[in-house]
């Protein structure tokens, strides 16, 4: 009973979070090991409680959406769907003992991430850092896609950096365009993972529908909140706070 409280309580209140600031891999992923389930399938089903926040996210960002750079949308949402199911094959590569000793650093790359995200972008804003060409923009796109197919938590931070680094201005296209290739490279990484059996589909079906209510209350709230940068704070509290737990498990 304590398992299933604690998977719809981190479900409701990843989805407000990732509709908010982002970050809610930070809670999905603990409690799903803290419920039972082994890392890679925690990993796995995380990313699948967090697919219909991207979705929605997506759709009500889908005027904003536009490439910006050296590439045209389709060939920014194959460069996801290509590092998306090149991070999914590598999960199922990973032995369970080797992810487990990865967690925590991936939990550190993750916080870090998100909590230096805003600065590199306004820092690259300011530099006016020239836009890449075709191919260093999608080799970054690779890269970062490959890293959320493996492991989900901080990846809308990292493709705003991305997306700073590539050249992209509007605040809103990057949004738009971070939702869309979240939502289709975790599909890619989906449909492997529930090819490979790594679903736990028990707590998936538990978490999904409480992170779509948690990121529909979020939508709302982000337009409340007067001031992100605490909200920012706290999220990366909590994920100083798991990554330390994994370090010391």
């Amino acid at each position: 009973m304590f398992s299933t409280f604690a998977i719809l309580a981190a479900g409701f209140a990843a989805g407000i979070l990732n509709a908010v600031a982002g970050g809610g891999t930070f809670l999905t992923f603990p409690a799903l090991v803290w419920a039972g389930a082994p890392p890679v399938s925690a990993n796995a089903t995380a990313t699948l409680s967090a697919l219909p926040g991207y979705l929605s996210s997506a759709w009500a960002f889908r005027h904003h959406v536009r490439a910006e750079g050296a590439l045209t949308l389709v060939s920014v949402m194959l460069c996801a769907c290509l590092g998306g199911l090149l991070g999914a094959g590598l999960l199922l590569l990973t032995p369970g003992k080797a992810f487990s000793a990865l967690v925590p650093w991936l939990l550190l790359l993750a916080t870090a991430a998100f909590a230096a995200g805003p600065f590199l972008l306004a820092l690259l804003r300011r530099r006016g850092v020239p836009a890449a060409g075709p191919a260093v923009s999608a080799a970054a796109l690779v890269a970062v896609s490959l890293y959320g197919g493996y492991f989900n938590g901080g990846l809308g931070i990292m493709l705003l950096a991305v997306f700073g680094l590539l050249g992209f201005s509007d605040l809103h296209g990057m949004n738009g365009l971070k939702n869309l290739l979240s939502a289709v490279l975790s599909i890619v990484a989906v449909v492997t993972y529930i090819t490979a059996g790594l679903i736990s589909w028990p707590a998936a079906l538990l978490m999904a529908p409480a992170t779509t209510a948690g990121g529909y209350l979020g939508a709302w709230l982000a337009r409340r909140i007067p001031d992100m940068r605490l909200l920012r704070g706290g999220i990366t509290a909590i994920g100083v706070a798991m990554t330390v737990a994994f370090f010391l498990i």
